[in-house]
Order: C-alpha cells, then structure tokens, then sequence
C-alpha cells in the first residue's frame, strides 16, 4: 500500500516538473521581455538627475515622479487620452455589436459583407489617418468634404485638423472608433455564432419578443466576450499614439493633442528628449492607471454576470 502511495507521489512529481518545463520557455519569454524591463524602468523612474551618458545620477528619491505630475504638457497629455478612452471604448463597442447583429441575421453574402467591414483593419494606419486628414483639413484651396457636406445644412466651414480643440478631438475619436471597430465586430460576430441555436428555437416556439430573446438570451450568452472587448479597448485607448500622429503629425504638443504614451515619446527621443527617468515615470504612472482600471472593469463585470 505504500509503495503504491510513493509511486502515486513519484508520478505526481514528473508530471508537475513535465509541467513546468513546458511553461519555462513563455516564462523565460516574459521574464526577458515584461519583468525585467518593468523593473528597469521602475528603477529609472526613480533615479533623480539620470545622465544617461554617464550612466548616474544624484540620488534614489520620487522627483521625477512629481516633476511629471506637475508638467503641463503631461497633464495635457492626461487630459487627451481620458477623454479618448471615455468616448472611443463604450461607442466602439456599442457600434460594434449593432453591426455584428446586423452581420449575423443575413444569410446570403454574409462572409462578403464580413470582409468588407474588417478591411479598416488591415489598412495601414498612417494610410487611414492620411485620408482622415484629407477628409476634415481645411486649406486655401478646398473646406474638406466633411465641410462641403456640412455646407449643405447651412453650416460655416470648420478647420478639424489646425483649429479648436473640440474639433480635432471630435476627429480623433472618429478615427480611433473607424480603427477598432472591425476587430470588435469580428470578435462579437464570432461570438453570435456560437449561441446555440436551440435557444432561439425555444423562444420561438414560445413567441418571446425579439428585445426580450436579445437581453435574455443573446446578451447574456456573448457577456464575456463583451468584458473582453471593453477591457482590451480600455488598454488600447489608453496606449493610443498612432492614431493621433497618423492626422497631426509627429509633433503633437503643438497640435494640442499629445497622449501619454506620445509625452513618454517625447521625452526619450523628441526635440526636447533625452529624459529616461521622466519618461520612465510618465510610463509607470500610466502602468498603474491602466491596472486600476483594469481591474475596476473586471470587478464591475463579475459582479454583473453574478447578477445575471
């Protein structure tokens, strides 16, 4: 019987160490790509006076942390991204979910119609965002079609790219939503896909209204796919600085529309740059933010789908 027992352990053993050797190359993988440059860069953030020349500096201590908390440009920069994130994320996501819905109720040409609408996604972004410009700029010679069309109800031309600020964030946010719509779209198009569809038979039979068969069944079935979306979106936005360079050009303090991760930019390799401890700090600060928020969604989530 004991023998038994130790064999019995001996196996568990080898299989736990087969376990373990299988995970050591994604954990060397991490280790070398994530940790360490977290912990790097943690360090850095710290490191008052860094000459990155001389490889010193004058003291350990959280001044470059209130350095960069007090900068304007990064509050700014703060300022940008949140509205970003407030307006991108839940229209995206919406937006998304009213085209997978329409997506999945056609049968013929469905896949057609599916390609066509995750296209953007392939598009080099620069390529988009130079059309977006091309679109909304107002130059000496031509308003834009975006104000030729908003000439027609009486409308006074707008300058989108090079004029007041509500206006190229309004232009940001279109063009950050065209970006990330057919990644969502695909994910919840898969997602409708994989209802059952005994389901929506019962519910037939049962002559349930479609809203009803649509907050009962469908939503509550596509729910984690849903969380997905907004958590990855949330992440997304908050790491924005493509989207805004792609429309104003890589100097975007000037254009009034720099993010967090273009400050972080900025003060490593931008005109004004060679700062690594204020970027390392920018970079941690936004770290923590997007943890924070990380996590509030998925305590939100999971207490949604215990109701549910």
């Amino acid at each position: 019987m004991s023998s038994g027992k130790q064999l019995s352990g001996v196996g568990h053993t080898a299989t736990t160490i087969r376990g373990w050797l299988y995970l050591l190359p994604a954990l060397l993988f991490l280790a070398a790509f994530m940790i360490y440059p977290l912990i790097d860069v943690l360090i850095y953030s710290i490191e008052e006076g860094y000459n990155s020349a001389s490889q010193t500096s004058f003291g350990i201590g959280l001044y470059n942390y209130r350095y960069v908390l007090r900068d304007p440009y990064f509050l700014k920069a703060v300022k940008n991204t949140f509205i970003l994130v407030i307006i991108t994320v839940p229209i995206s996501t919406g937006l998304s979910l009213l085209v997978a819905l329409g997506l999945n109720s056609i049968k013929k040409l469905k896949n057609m119609f599916q390609t066509i609408f995750f296209l953007p996604y392939v598009t080099n972004t620069l390529a988009v965002g130079l059309v977006f410009m091309i679109l909304f700029r107002k130059t000496e010679y031509s308003d834009g079609l975006v104000n030729m069309i908003l000439s027609l109800f009486g409308m006074t031309p707008i300058d989108f790219i090079d004029g007041p600020y509500w206006a190229k964030m309004m232009v940001l946010c279109i063009y950050v939503i065209w970006i990330v719509m057919p990644f969502k779209i695909l994910i919840l198009t898969s997602a409708l896909a994989s209802v059952p569809d005994v389901y929506y038979q019962a519910a037939k039979i049962d002559g349930t209204p479609s809203w009803r068969v649509f907050t009962k069944i469908t939503l509550p079935m596509i729910a984690p796919m849903i969380v997905y979306l907004i958590i990855t979106g949330f992440i997304g936005a908050f790491k924005a600085y493509s989207d805004a360079v792609a429309i104003f050009g890589v100097n975007l303090n000037v254009a009034d529309m720099n993010t967090i991760v273009g400050y972080v930019y900025d003060m490593l390799y931008g005109d004004g740059g060679g700062y690594p401890s204020y970027a390392s700090a920018a970079a941690i600060i936004l770290f923590v933010i997007v943890l924070t928020i990380t996590v509030i969604n998925l305590v939100v989530s999971s207490q949604a789908t215990d109701i549910t």
